[in-house]
């Protein structure tokens, strides 16, 4: 296993970030119980849920979770990351992060992960009804009170990363360690303004859906299994059939996984902690941790450039001088 710190904490990280979503929707508690022994027994360390994962049941994945915490006896072991935000009561202040949201909600997700703290407390979503010294105010008692270790944000845009941060230091607060954003060969927007911002806060970047919904993982070979048989990825899919049979031809030419060539490329991106991945079999554990061992050229980096080509720059200078 690699790995390496959290944005600019002490805190050492696997550079590969199981993701849980899929525990209880799709994948059974067994099942879920056995991929979380075979991650921390390869030294995947790093594990992400939400508050709101689990559905139709919200909640129910933080529960899987907690109860392989309290079987295993492993706790000590895991950097534990969730998330507030989402709508998990039938009331005005039953989503958000007000001071009283995120009061309420911390305290059913460590009931529900069974731990008296959680490592990586993350916004889910910028809440613009929320004043940054609200904000604040309530995660620094959380740390004091030893409930949570680090702050965290999740699909915020540059500049929220920069106020969330500016408004933490005049407060002489640690504030944000890390940003969870959408980051794939096809979705690169994060390159303008977000990868930079965090960059310059000391901001680990952490990447969701690096395989945009298994597009990236064999579409072409594969268009009807799995999440790709998604109808947004089958109505996705004809527009970009073209440039994913050429990123197939590539991996092939490798001789590696299209997926886990995927994975690769984020683990050469300047910024990033590392990808989550979201396995819902064994299978797809074992072949993303295939990942770690693939080391991508400089043509290599340029062919995949061609084929999926980012914003070229950072804002301005991708669409100015």
């Amino acid at each position: 296993m690699e790995y390496t710190q959290l944005g600019r904490t002490g805190l050492t990280v696997s550079r590969l970030v199981l993701g849980t979503m899929n525990f209880g929707p799709a994948t059974s508690e067994p099942d879920s119980f056995a991929i979380m022994d075979s991650a921390i027994d390869s030294g995947i360390n790093f594990f992400d849920t939400a508050n709101r994962y689990g559905s139709p049941r919200p909640g129910h994945t933080e529960q899987i979770v907690g109860r392989w915490l309290k079987k295993s006896g492993r706790r000590d072991e895991v950097v534990l990351a969730t998330k507030v935000y989402g709508q998990m009561a039938d009331h005005p202040n039953g989503k958000g992060v007000s001071a009283k949201a995120i009061r309420t909600a911390v305290e059913a997700s460590l009931r529900r992960l069974d731990t008296d703290y959680i490592d990586l407390y993350q916004m889910h979503h910028i809440d613009r009804s929320v004043p940054w010294d609200e904000l604040w105010q309530a995660m620094d008692q959380l740390i004091t009170a030893g409930k949570i270790l680090y702050v965290g944000s999740s699909n915020f845009a540059g500049w929220n990363i920069a106020q969330a941060c500016e408004v933490a230091r005049h407060r002489n607060s640690v504030g944000l360690v890390s940003e969870q954003s959408k980051y794939s060969l096809l979705t690169r927007d994060i390159e303008l303004e977000v990868l930079p911002a965090a960059q310059a806060y000391g901001v680990g970047v952490i990447s969701w859906s690096p395989l945009e919904g298994g597009l990236l993982a064999g579409a072409v070979a594969k268009a009807k299994e799995g999440r790709r048989a998604q109808q947004r990825n089958q109505d996705r899919y004809p527009a970009l059939k073209a440039q994913l049979t050429k990123w197939e031809k590539l991996c092939d030419e490798l001789g590696k996984n299209p997926g886990d060539v995927a994975l690769a490329w984020q683990l050469t991106r300047p910024g990033v902690t590392g990808p989550i991945i979201g396995p819902r079999t064994m299978a797809q554990l074992d072949g993303a941790r295939k990942a770690l061992k693939i080391r991508l050229s400089k043509d290599t980096l340029a062919r995949i450039d061609e084929i999926f080509p980012g914003p070229g720059n950072q804002a301005p200078e991708a669409y100015a001088w």
